[in-house]
């Protein structure tokens, strides 16, 4: 029933068949999200997260993202990597936003791909300053659409060594091959 009742969910958000109605989107979600699908823990993280349908609550976005990132939800993944990185919700913590931009990275999704070579490139506590791996996501990020990464990319190679732009696009190539669709 878990997946009817996410469909029932997310007629009630956008209004389809009906009026919107938010607290029976929420309803409807929650019920899902109980039952352990992904995608309704991740709307559950989104709505409590900004309010909608329920008290703003970012610790309980945190956990709903963890819930649904734990089973591989690229878009939990990347929210909930938002929040270790601003502190919302959780303590700041880079290597924990580091490791959830990544999963959601190698899941295939760009703007986490993107945001894990925004890390690389300023360097934080935990997190080392690696300019190879930030043009390296950047690329992959680019590649999959990412417009804001191409310009990034860009922008720190001027303070790379050929050898350095090199070692980066060998590594995102390397990347590609082995995460190509089959």
């Amino acid at each position: 029933y878990a997946a009817a009742q996410i469909n029932l969910g997310s007629m009630y958000e956008k209004g389809q068949g009906s009026a919107p109605d938010i607290k029976q989107a929420v309803s409807w979600y929650q019920k899902a999200a109980d039952q352990g699908m992904a995608e309704a823990q991740f709307n559950m993280g989104r709505m409590c997260q900004t309010g909608q349908g329920v008290a703003q609550d970012y610790k309980q976005a945190a956990s709903w993202y963890a819930k649904a990132g734990e089973q591989g939800h690229p878009w939990a993944q990347s929210a909930l990597g938002l929040m270790y990185e601003t502190g919302q919700g959780v303590a700041v913590d880079y290597k924990q936003a580091v490791l959830w931009y990544r999963k959601a990275a190698e899941s295939g999704d760009p703007p986490a791909q993107f945001d894990l070579g925004r890390i690389y490139e300023t360097g934080q506590e935990g997190v080392a300053m690696d300019y190879v791996e930030a043009h390296k996501w950047w690329n992959i990020a680019a590649s999959n659409g990412e417009e804001r990464a191409r310009k990034s990319r860009n922008m720190v190679e001027r303070l790379m060594t050929p050898e350095q732009i090199a070692d980066a696009k060998r590594r995102a190539d390397e990347w590609m091959k082995a995460h190509a669709k089959q």
